[in-house]
């Protein structure tokens, strides 16, 4: 790889003051990952100003007597996992169903591991079910269209059925993927 061991060990514990795209790639391919690099328009103190603006336009479909919070931890010691945003504030008797979690999808890129993120999120969590809102474009869309077969069973609730309950103050009593 043209590294030595002690030049990979500081890489692996963040002590190297200068590490190369061409370096990561090297040591990523030797595990068998691909290394990828984003880039995020700056100097914004929001990383995503997108899915806050998508949680924003979520937030203003709920009725006044629920509440909303955004990036609510996982309830698990030492798991650094977050919800994007819980909607809360619905009554029963079903501690379960007090509260739905959301997440916010600007940009479809990777649907499978996307989805199995927040799959594992849920059952980590020891819920049931899950909002998942996506920012409206053509390609969302279209990767959503791509692997509605998979999806259709884990979100049986429509979009249109789960923002009327919401905007009533009701628990949608099940999954379901937003667009807005």
């Amino acid at each position: 790889m043209g590294l030595s061991a002690s030049q990979i060990g500081r890489i692996e514990r963040a002590r190297h003051e200068a590490v190369t795209a061409v370096q990561l790639s090297r040591i990523g391919a030797v595990v068998g990952l691909d290394v990828r690099i984003r880039a995020y328009p700056g100097p914004d103190p929001i990383r995503d100003a997108a899915q806050m603006a998508l949680l924003s336009r979520f937030r203003e479909r709920l009725h006044p007597s629920l509440t909303f919070r955004t990036e609510v931890p996982l309830p698990i010691e030492n798991d650094p996992r977050a919800w994007d945003g819980i909607v809360g504030g619905f009554r029963g008797d079903d501690e379960r169903r007090r509260f739905i979690p959301t997440e916010a999808e600007t940009r479809i890129h990777d649907i499978q591991a996307q989805f199995r993120r927040i799959e594992l999120k849920v059952r980590d969590a020891g819920l049931e079910h899950v909002i998942v809102l996506i920012a409206d474009t053509p390609a969302n869309r279209a990767a959503i269209r791509a692997a509605i077969g998979v999806l259709a069973d884990r979100f049986p609730i429509s979009a249109r059925r789960a923002l009327t309950a919401l905007g009533h103050g009701e628990h949608p009593r099940g999954s379901a993927l937003i667009f807005l």
